[in-house]
């Protein structure tokens, strides 16, 4: 259950993904969002750009928001008055976060996605880049589940497992989960007054899952929030998967990541491999490739430096496969080196193939990337020696 690993700091984390539920939001009597908390949560996330950090902000509370707007009070909520509700709380609650942060300089971007938006090969390579852009670019994305399309997870759950999925698309080293209770404990400590707190764990046990109870759904009458202990730790074990850590924490409070970063109760969630380490694995052993790529002695070399493949080092397609599929590496002599997820088309990559990605453009007809396949897209499967690239 817990370990003598070294608990994580959050100051140490360079990319960050901090998920907030409705009811941290939404104050349930008048459905007005809770602005001093924003203001105070606006202030942490300032901090963290100052101190040189990425952000991404998954947000809930769009249906929140929406309901008393349109007003649908007073009753549980059929499915099509949620998805009314999340539509016309989203432009209140994107707005609110834009207000917030502007008093601090920092442009926001909304992103709107379903699971298949984070699975699917060709979204999550969209979704990512997009992200990673935005994250260049200086701005804060905030991220919601789309309600007005993804029914299931109105139903099913909350956005703690679209925070997971979101810091394994782009690799975040921490992902923040704010709720109302300062982390794990052996039993939920409403109800069992010795229950005891759990500050670090290191695997995702039957016994964690026990722990952690049913979802709090069944027992929350504002109807706010969906999810409980049990959709932290789950999502939590994704992101555990995708080399993430997770730290559970106390967000009711003003300067939640403040406190978290000053080292209030929580509970940590410690993976044994980095995210970039874990994502390759899974490029590595997960997928099929379908179809490969011949590379000249120039990029073999650059690849073993860990650089990118470019169009200009490639110098023969073969298979059929589509944006964002794995795809087989091949040196000079058609030995296999390494698999990737290509940028392009198989017609896409046949066309660029052996020119400068300057000429992409003309060639295609729209910008396109520079990289056929990213450095962190690509797994090389053997150690490249200098005399092997010379």
């Amino acid at each position: 259950m817990t370990t003598t690993a070294r608990q994580p700091r959050l100051q140490d984390a360079r990319r960050i993904v901090v998920k907030i539920g409705s009811a941290l939001l939404v104050d349930d009597r008048s459905g007005r969002l809770r602005t001093e908390w924003l203001a105070a949560l606006a202030e942490d996330l300032s901090d963290f750009r100052k101190a040189g950090k990425e952000v991404v902000v998954v947000s809930s509370g769009a249906i929140a928001a929406g309901r008393r707007h349109l007003g649908l009070t007073g009753r549980d909520l059929k499915l099509e008055e949620k998805q009314a509700a999340a539509a016309a709380g989203q432009i209140r609650l994107a707005h609110a976060y834009q207000e917030a942060l502007a008093a601090h300089s920092i442009p926001i971007a909304q992103i709107l996605l379903t699971p298949t938006d984070t699975e699917e090969r060709r979204r999550h390579l969209n979704a990512r880049a997009t992200l990673l852009q935005l994250l260049k670019l200086g701005a804060i994305p905030v991220v919601n589940e789309n309600d007005t399309v993804a029914t299931q997870e109105i139903r099913y759950g909350d956005n703690d497992r679209l925070a997971a999925r979101v810091a394994t698309m782009i690799s975040a080293d921490t992902l923040v989960l704010l709720t109302d209770i300062d982390g794990m404990y052996t039993a939920d400590p409403g109800l069992v007054s010795d229950a005891e707190h759990v500050p670090v764990i290191d695997s995702i046990t039957d016994e964690i899952e026990a722990m952690a109870g049913e979802s709090r759904s069944a027992r929350d009458p504002s109807g706010l929030g969906t999810g409980g202990m049990t959709t932290k730790i789950q999502a939590a074990k994704l992101a555990y998967q995708g080399g993430c850590a997770t730290v559970i924490g106390l967000g009711s409070v003003l300067h939640p990541l403040r406190n978290l970063q000053e080292g209030a109760r929580s509970t940590w969630v410690v993976p044994s491999v980095k995210p970039l380490a874990a994502r390759k694995k899974w490029i590595a052993g997960s997928l099929n490739a379908s179809g490969a790529i011949v590379i000249d002695a120039g990029a073999v070399k650059a690849l073993s430096s860990g650089r990118s493949l470019l169009p200009a080092g490639v110098t023969s397609v073969s298979g059929s496969f589509d944006r964002g599929d794995a795809i087989r590496i091949l040196d000079p002599e058609r030995r296999t080196i390494g698999t990737g997820l290509c940028a392009y088309s198989s017609e896409e990559a046949t066309l660029i193939a052996g020119h400068q990605s300057s000429e992409i453009p003309g060639l295609l007809g729209y910008e396109g990337r520079t990289a056929m396949i990213h450095r962190d897209d690509l797994v090389l499967s053997i150690a490249l020696s200098m005399s092997d690239t010379e």
